[in-house]
């Protein structure tokens, strides 16, 4: 493949508006894990992706649309797995997929430096009958280490149309396009090549045989549910209704197979295609160097996954990350963003309203209630971009992969395993993706712990909460405090496992299996495709559900219970609401009911704590919100408020996620009140203790 291949957009100079009439195609993109099917899906669709629910599942669906040579096409990104046994809820939802849902075309993504393993999962899809189309991704770094691949070999043996690419850099789209749209106009069936021996081959013909007398078909070839079939598999089993004596037919014919005492019929099926796999690999790939010679990915695990090194590195680089955020170059955009939209933009709104003759309830409204209000909090926009955006970088390349290995000790230590640390890291970003997430976990005792755990992950709409009293009251040591939160998270998910998995949730915890990938450089593109999906998401609430909670706010905190403006807010609605449930914070150290009434706001959406708090301490002076709320609290209480706000229950969404997953009001109510309860002890214990440490201090 010839290297320098330009980039360019498969959707420009690809396009012929021909007379004839559009015809909307259906692509689905399948792969294993780490093969860079996600980054092949971003270069086909761009910005043209939304993203959704798997009907009667929570697992992520992402669906994108381009149009090539007057064709619409709908892209399918589906879940990576390593075969189409139906052991885990994303090979389930890609198979059912397959089946159920009308695909003209699967394109079958394989990892051309790891060849060997992602065949295993195209023997399968093969099988299938249906039209496919094997894209040969990462060649750029099978060039690199000098290896190569005979991919008119792979065509001619597989039957199966190859295209080698470089999702990563753009190499090799607009001749995937081309291809894989005549493919699939041109064929509605792929021919199934027989993989297995003479004896397996006659078993699975008669198997075939018997099926032929039924009507009750799925839709998909009678090939693939026999193998199916000998395979013992109990979803195809279900969903074909056969008579007593097919049964038994069909159970003559396994039968006729010996097995020895370790081996099964799904094994027998699984070495056979490993054989086959290896025969075409023995032809096709060629490698230059010895497996033994280092590679630049070797050399760097060799530091990063250190026994000793590991863990430090992680925390290091953690702490980097939160030092970037908050620290000089987070401040710096996040008091400028706030400069702009509450000095210039709110002043000019407030010139342009004196000037119109607005009345002084309509200017506190939209002054004092939305803009203070809502403008609060997307101050922060650049910090919560920032952040984003490092975390993306360590995603894409491959590190966090690393990450979850080095972390699967850890968490077996608490009834999980590595492969929870997935939704654990999504916690970070947003709680209900996270708990949707979970559906990974095989088992229920492993899911129901880590949704335990998810919300004691710091998500990025608390982060707004924090940057406030950070800038207030720990301006010399912000990254130190900001680490020092997310770990007390952590720690309360801990105490959390620890007490539930030797009592109400026992059991192991899964194995965990994963695949490192090689190192690489981020893209451009992938990075602002999956910075702007976090920004637009916080965006959209802070137009919706802040603006409406902003409004609400002023409302209550402008009017007493005779509905009469007031000036002085301890008389209104929301301070007689606050008052009543002020008390309880006492022993946190804040008992301030406009304090109390911000953590009920953020009941809805976290980030509606600052801007009620914008609202509620708006002195209407022209003080900051930072500098009115150091006159309100202490360091030690502010840092007790914090801690309330990191492990309190989640917002609305969140709740519901939670009762999706585990299909249980009682389970549901119990998490609520049980986060309440660790919010409002851990926040005490801060208060007491650091008031106890200071208070010994001074003798």
């Amino acid at each position: 493949m010839p290297t320098n291949e330009l980039k360019m957009n498969p959707l420009k100079n690809q396009r012929k508006h021909l007379k004839s009439h559009s015809k909307k195609l259906s692509f689905a993109l399948i792969g294993n894990p780490n093969c860079g099917k996600t980054t092949l899906f971003n270069q086909l669709t761009g910005s043209r992706q939304y993203v959704g629910n798997w009907p009667g599942v929570t697992v992520e669906k992402k669906e994108g649309n381009l149009k090539l040579y007057n064709t619409d096409i709908n892209i399918i990104d589906l879940p990576g797995i390593y075969s189409l046994s139906p052991y885990s809820s994303e090979e389930i939802i890609t198979r059912n997929c397959l089946i159920r849902e009308k695909v003209d075309l699967i394109i079958n993504i394989v990892d051309a430096t790891n060849i060997e393993r992602n065949l295993y999962l195209t023997t399968q899809l093969m099988e299938l009958g249906l039209p496919m189309v094997i894209v040969l991704n990462m060649t750029d770094l099978l060039e690199k280490k000098g290896d190569t691949i005979d991919y008119e070999f792979l065509k001619q043996v597989l039957n199966i149309p190859v295209v080698p690419i470089s999702a990563n850099k753009g190499i090799g789209i607009n001749e995937l396009l081309k291809l894989s749209l005549d493919f699939a106009k041109k064929h509605k069936e792929l021919k199934v090549k027989n993989i297995y021996s003479k004896d397996i081959d006659k078993i699975l013909n008669s198997i075939e045989n018997v099926l032929n007398e039924t009507t009750n078909k799925i839709n998909i070839n009678n090939r693939w549910v026999a193998i199916k079939l000998f395979e013992d598999d109990i979803l195809v089993l279900k969903s074909i209704k056969l008579t007593k004596l097919q049964e038994e037919k069909i159970s003559k014919y396994k039968n006729m197979v010996q097995l020895s005492k370790h081996v099964d019929r799904q094994m027998l099926l699984a070495d056979a295609r490993y054989k086959y796999i290896c025969s075409i690999c023995k032809i096709a790939v060629h490698k230059k160097n010895d497996h033994n010679i280092m590679t630049l990915t070797d050399k760097i695990d060799r530091v990063v996954t250190n026994k000793f090194l590991a863990l430090p590195i992680f925390f290091a680089l953690i702490l980097l990350i939160f030092y970037t955020t908050f620290g000089p170059i987070g401040i710096f955009l996040k008091d400028q963003t706030n400069f702009l939209i509450n000095n210039i933009f709110g002043n000019l709104v407030l010139n342009t309203l004196n000037i119109l003759g607005a009345s002084e309830w309509t200017k506190s409204l939209i002054v004092g209630g939305i803009i203070e209000g809502v403008g609060s909090v997307i101050s922060f926009l650049p910090q919560i971009t920032i952040l984003f955006t490092l975390l993306s970088i360590l995603e894409d390349s491959g590190y966090m992969a690393r990450a979850a290995f080095i972390t699967d000790k850890l968490l077996r230590r608490v009834g999980l395993s590595g492969r929870a640390f997935v939704p654990l890291l999504m916690g970070f970003g947003c709680s209900v993706p996270a708990i949707l997430g979970t559906r990974i976990l095989e088992r229920e005792n492993e899911k129901k712990l880590a949704i335990l755990m998810v919300p004691f992950m710091s998500c990025s709409a608390k982060m707004p909460v924090y940057s406030m009293f950070i800038a207030a009251f720990f301006s010399k040591n912000q990254p130190f405090i900001i680490f020092s939160i997310y770990i007390i998270g952590i720690l309360a998910a801990i105490f959390t496992t620890l007490i539930f998995k030797r009592k109400l949730l026992k059991g192991t915890s899964s194995s965990f299996i994963m695949e490192l990938p090689e190192y690489k450089l981020p893209t451009i593109k992938n990075l602002t495709l999956h910075v702007w999906e976090r920004v637009r998401d916080f965006l959209v609430k802070a137009g919706t559900v802040l603006l409406g909670a902003a409004i609400i706010i002023w409302f209550l905190q402008s009017f007493d219970t005779t509905l009469h403006l007031i000036e002085d807010s301890s008389q209104s609605i929301l301070a007689a609401i606050g008052t009543r449930i002020a008390p309880i914070f006492t022993i946190c150290g804040f008992n301030d009911w406009r304090a109390s009434v911000s953590l009920l706001c953020g009941l809805v959406a976290k980030e509606s704590v600052v801007s009620t708090m914008a609202v509620l301490y708006n002195t209407g002076s022209g003080i900051d919100l930072a500098t009115n709320i150091s006159q309100n609290f202490s360091a030690l209480s502010a840092f007790s408020f914090m801690t309330f706000v990191l492990l309190y229950t989640p917002c609305i969404a969140a709740v519901s996620a939670i009762k999706k997953e585990t299909k249980s009001i009682l389970w549901t109510c119990f998490i609520v009140f049980y986060q309440l309860f660790i919010a409002w002890f851990f926040s005490a214990c801060v208060f007491q203790f650091g008031n106890l440490f200071l208070n010994f201090a001074k003798f």
